[in-house]
C-alpha cells in the first residue's frame, strides 16, 4: 500500500509541485490537500493519513498549532514540517509540538521522499543544514548544562520526589528520614544546581535527563 499523505500549504502552485513530485515516485500517494491550518486539522482527522507535509505559515492556524492539535487528536498521524526558512526556532517549535521531521520546500524530491518514508518508518529526519545548527544547539546547551557528577544518589532520589511535587514531610516519610535531613539535602541541591525555587530545580533535573521534560 502506498504511504497516504496530505498535503498542507496555501500555495496552490506549491502544493501541486510537490503532489507530482512525490506521486511520481509510485510508493506514494497525495490523498488530501489544504490550504490554511484549520482545514489540514480537519482533513487529517477525516482522512487519517499516514503523513502530513506541512506548511510551518499558514493562514487561520498556523502550521505549528495545527501540528499540536493533530498530534493530540490522532497520535498515530506523522508531522513532517515544510517551509522556506532554515530557522532553528520554527524546527524547535515544530518538534515540540510532535512533529517527526522538517524540510524545506526547495529540497529535492529525493529528500521530501525520504522525509516522507522515514515519518512513515517511525523516524526523525531533518534537513541536512537544519540538523547541523540542531547538532551544533545541543552541544552548546550540552556544555550549559549543570553536571551530574556532584549529586549523590540520594540527591538524585529527593530531587526526583520534588520534582514530583512531593513536600519536604512528604519526602521525609517516604525515605524514612528526618524533615531536617531532607530539609539539608534540598538546600544541597539548590546550592549545587544553582537553583532558587522549585521550577528551577525542575528545569535543571530536566537539563540533566533525571527526567522528561514537563508540559508547563
Amino acid at each position: 500500500m502506498p504511504i497516504r499523505v496530505l498535503l498542507a500549504d496555501d500555495h496552490t502552485l506549491v502544493r501541486e509541485g510537490i503532489r507530482l513530485c512525490l506521486e511520481a515516485l509510485g510508493d506514494i500517494a497525495v490523498v488530501g490537500e489544504a490550504a490554511d491550518g484549520r482545514s489540514a486539522v480537519e482533513q487529517a482527522l477525516e482522512l487519517e493519513p499516514d503523513v502530513v507535509l506541512m506548511d510551518i505559515s499558514m493562514p487561520i492556524l498556523s502550521g505549528i498549532e495545527a501540528t499540536a492539535q493533530i498530534k493530540k487528536a490522532r497520535p498515530a498521524i506523522q508531522v513532517v514540517g515544510l517551509s522556506m526558512y532554515d530557522n532553528e526556532d520554527y524546527v524547535t517549535r515544530l518538534l515540540q509540538a510532535g512533529a517527526s521531521g522538517y524540510v524545506l520546500k526547495r529540497s529535492a524530491a529525493t529528500e521530501l521522499a525520504a522525509a516522507v518514508r522515514a515519518a512513515h518508518a517511525g523516524e526523525a529526519f531533518l534537513y541536512p543544514s537544519i540538523a547541523r545548527r540542531v547538532i551544533d544547539d545541543y552541544l552548546r546547551r550540552l556544555d550549559r548544562a549543570p553536571t551530574t557528577a556532584g549529586l549523590t544518589p540520594r540527591e538524585r532520589e529527593i530531587l526526583g520526589y520534588i520534582v514530583e511535587g512531593r513536600t519536604n514531610r512528604e519526602i521525609a516519610g517516604l525515605l524514612t528520614l528526618s524533615v531536617k535531613t531532607v530539609e539539608n539535602h534540598r538546600t544541597n541541591l539548590m546550592a549545587k544546581l544553582d537553583a532558587h525555587d522549585r521550577g528551577q530545580l525542575i528545569r535543571a533535573a530536566e537539563r540533566l535527563g533525571l527526567v522528561a521534560s514537563s508540559t508547563r
